[in-house]
């Protein structure tokens, strides 16, 4: 496949440029600096800023798919509202783009932990992450309302870490996966393999899922 990955000089992106290239995919990676990625081969990177929408559809046009990790930085100030304007324009690039296919990685924060009630909205959420996982939040309630993109939404565990590749992982749905009494937890290699199986083999279409090992 041609793949338009947004975010892969970040945590979850650089992975999942690794898992991309690996399996075969040609990829076209968005980056405002693209000296950041060194040549592979089945690489393509074009300057872009993910905050311009016509800038995406331009990289992004003729693709099969766009994939976003993107992420602002957890230490930007303003993380929410660049978080959701970068989103919006990603959105909006890929739709004028004509690409239908479109997988997002959001929080877990979205993730139910009872009824009506999302672990982002509990006293123990970190602080320090909440900005951005109250954004991702609301990018999924907008691609909710989409009904021209076949769009995914995947959200990690709790507890998402380096580590090695199993090529092993659980499906869920709105629910945190867990471990017994513990949260659920995955390395950002088996991360990436779920993203790529979800492209090679769509199965959350217009649906959020989740994942642990």
């Amino acid at each position: 496949m041609k793949i338009a990955l947004i975010g892969a000089t970040g945590f979850v992106g650089s992975a999942l440029l690794n898992e991309l290239l690996q399996r075969g995919h040609q990829v076209t990676v968005l980056a405002r600096n693209p000296a950041k990625l060194p040549p592979r081969e089945g690489l393509t990177v074009v300057a872009a800023d993910a905050q311009d929408a016509a800038q995406v559809a331009r990289a992004a046009a003729g693709h099969d798919a766009v994939v976003s990790a993107y992420n602002p930085g957890w230490t930007v100030p303003d993380i929410h509202d660049q978080f959701l304007k970068g989103t919006r324009a990603i959105i909006d690039g890929t739709k004028q783009a004509g690409v239908r296919r479109f997988l997002m990685v959001g929080g877990a924060g979205s993730l139910f932990v009872a009824p009506g009630v999302q672990l982002v909205d509990t006293p123990q959420f970190p602080a320090e992450w909440k900005q951005g996982a109250l954004a991702a939040r609301e990018a999924l309630n907008w691609i909710r309302t989409e009904n021209t993109l076949d769009w995914t939404f995947l959200s990690p565990p709790i507890l998402l870490q380096p580590g090695e590749r199993t090529g092993q992982y659980r499906l869920g749905d709105e629910s945190p996966l867990m471990n017994g009494e513990q949260p659920g937890s995955i390395s950002v290699a088996d991360l990436a393999v779920a993203i790529v199986d979800e492209l090679e083999t769509p199965r959350h279409v217009q649906k959020r899922f989740t994942v642990a090992n």
